[in-house]
């Protein structure tokens, strides 16, 4: 398999540690438990369903692809992948109505809305179901999957596996719009 990036970086940034509780839907992202009882997930997919997301996420002009996170831990990650590539990022409360109610001054109609969080950013997810648009979302062993039409696997909780998750999407993001991957900035100008 081709991974984006060593696994090493991967397991530095804690991108494969879950929690002690799985849910259904996420046993199949599960690689082992550990003695300690948490879950460790599987590099190989979590690597396979970014590069899925990639895709899905460059077949949409940039300024319709929404990029919402409502933990502090990911609000950095997401403003500098979204100044990159020219998505939009919600990463304050998301407030209900805003994909559904279009009499609102912050209605926003995305083509696809990415997600930190199924649990915490679970309105913005919610309605992007409500309105027939495809979610992509950042699950962790313990997420419910529900109205989430592509699951990445990882760690949705720590800031280093966020930065590194963001920094990688971002990153083939910049080089399928044609950009010098070269000119791309470093990881550590995703950590906030």
């Amino acid at each position: 398999m081709d991974f984006l990036i060593s696994q090493d970086k991967y397991l530095e940034a804690g991108v494969h540690i879950g929690t002690k509780t799985k849910t259904g839907k996420m046993r199949n992202y599960i690689y082992k438990a550990r003695e300690d009882g948490l879950h460790v997930l599987d590099l190989k997919k979590t690597n396979e369903r970014i590069k899925n997301a990639v895709t899905m996420l460059s077949r949409y002009e940039p300024s319709n692809v929404y990029i919402v996170g409502g933990k502090d831990n990911a609000k950095a990650p997401i403003v500098k992948m979204c100044e990159l590539t020219g998505f939009k990022p919600i990463v304050e409360r998301f407030t209900p109505g805003r994909f559904t109610n279009p009499s609102r001054s912050d209605f926003n109609e995305p083509a696809i809305v990415f997600i930190t969080d199924p649990a915490v950013d679970k309105q913005a997810l919610k309605e992007a179901f409500e309105s027939d648009v495809p979610t992509i979302a950042l699950c962790d062993t313990n997420n419910e999957t529900k109205y989430v039409d592509l699951v990445i696997p990882t760690n949705n909780k720590g800031k280093k596996a966020l930065s590194l998750i963001f920094w990688i999407i971002g990153k083939e993001i910049w080089k399928s719009q044609g950009k010098n991957e070269s000119d791309f900035p470093e990881l550590k100008d995703f950590t906030g």
